[in-house]
């Protein structure tokens, strides 16, 4: 059976190395297979020695995995990045628009750029945030925007993730492995840095605070030491310098989040959170949630306390409002799209467009519940 085309990222035409990836190829053609195998095992027993795992639902043998650490680095060169960078600002922007708009004025919806349902009767809207302001009206504080490239080497986006992206730890580990390795690949190269990343998710997690809290106390909170992401989450505590809290750990009273400490409550300013919204509020989403805090929406809806990424941001990544990104970048920002959606070149994402767009408010839901793309088009073998 005959491969189907793909993009070399190392070798162009006559397996020409590319020019970006000229420094690497030296590199590897001048190390021995011994020493890379070396200091690939090398990589894998520190990351095992310094607990850097995610874990794995849903198999039998076993759930804790090593983060992959692969020697062969993805090289993007500066002017693709600038491209890259600024197309995924546009997105990001254009769905914190559409977040408001869809809480507030619902415009859109009004236009007909987006049919009403699809927004209105998706689990991940939720009604609760209708008419609340965030602070700096900003819904998504962190989003992960994944992307792939076609046969040709252009940029697409797979998927966009505005509710609880994880994942940049295990980026920041890996830079730090292949400097520690490999430090002379990196002594001919201009790399961008990225060891400042926890920096500025807390300069970003500060300029959100309530009004008037000019040194917020700000904490992580998270599920516990069970949850997949719980080393990034105990990873990012540390590097900002915040408390790592479990809902237990947290109280409110008269609309004011407090931390329980040895020396009484301290009152919380903005809880940057990586719980889902059902588990947040048993008091205002599912009553059986052990994880959460009671009465934390009624002190967010008071704007007493700041919640990463807001609440309701699912209705935004929703994986049939993905086909209507781009018509949405059009409709606030007025622009072209600088990054491509599959559906752009997909005749096929057309037609599950369609399907989905046809079922029933029942049926639809399924498509509703976060499948990645390449299960929702599985699931409609029929199109």
């Amino acid at each position: 059976m005959a491969l189907k085309p793909f993009y070399n990222e190392m070798y162009g035409e006559a397996d020409a190395v590319r020019p970006h990836y000229a420094a690497f190829a030296d590199w590897l053609n001048t190390t021995s297979p011994e020493k890379i195998e070396q200091n690939r095992q090398a990589a894998d027993l520190m990351f095992h020695r310094l607990g850097i795992t995610f874990a794995v639902y849903g198999e039998t043998t076993g759930t804790e995995r090593l983060i992959p650490f692969d020697i062969v680095p993805h090289v993007i060169p500066g002017e693709t990045w600038q491209m890259v960078s600024r197309g995924l600002k546009q997105r990001v922007t254009a769905l914190n628009m559409f977040l408001h708009d869809v809480y507030h004025e619902m415009n859109i919806l009004k236009a007909g750029k987006i049919p009403a349902d699809m927004v209105l009767e998706n689990s991940q809207y939720r009604k609760e945030m209708v008419g609340i302001t965030v602070p700096g009206g900003i819904y998504a504080h962190v989003a992960g925007i994944d992307l792939v490239k076609d046969a040709d080497g252009e940029y697409y986006v797979l998927e966009d993730n505005l509710r609880t992206p994880s994942g940049v730890s295990y980026l920041l580990e890996n830079r730090k492995m292949m400097m520690r390795l490999f430090p002379e690949l990196f002594a001919a190269q201009h790399i961008r840095p990225v060891d400042h990343y926890p920096d500025l998710l807390l300069d970003t997690l500060r300029h959100v605070a309530p009004i008037g809290i000019e040194h917020p106390t700000i904490v992580l909170m998270t599920p516990g030491n069970f949850n997949s992401a719980y080393f990034e989450h105990s990873f990012l505590a540390r590097h900002m310098g915040v408390e790592l809290v479990l809902g237990q750990d947290l109280l409110v009273h008269n609309d004011t989040v407090y931390l329980k400490t040895t020396r009484g409550p301290q009152k919380v300013d903005v809880i940057y959170r990586r719980l889902d919204d059902d588990f947040l509020d048993p008091e205002t989403f599912r009553p059986d949630s052990l994880l959460g805090v009671p009465g934390l929406f009624s002190a967010y809806r008071a704007g007493r306390v700041t919640l990463a990424n807001a609440i309701g941001n699912g209705v935004a990544d929703d994986k049939a409002v993905y086909a209507y990104v781009p018509e949405i970048i059009r409709y606030y920002l007025g622009e072209t799209p600088l990054l491509q959606s599959l559906r752009d070149q997909s005749p096929k994402m057309e037609k599950i467009l369609e399907a989905v767009t046809r079922a029933t408010p029942l049926g639809r839901e399924r498509y509703f519940e976060g499948h990645g793309l390449v299960d929702l088009m599985r699931t409609i073998q029929s199109v």
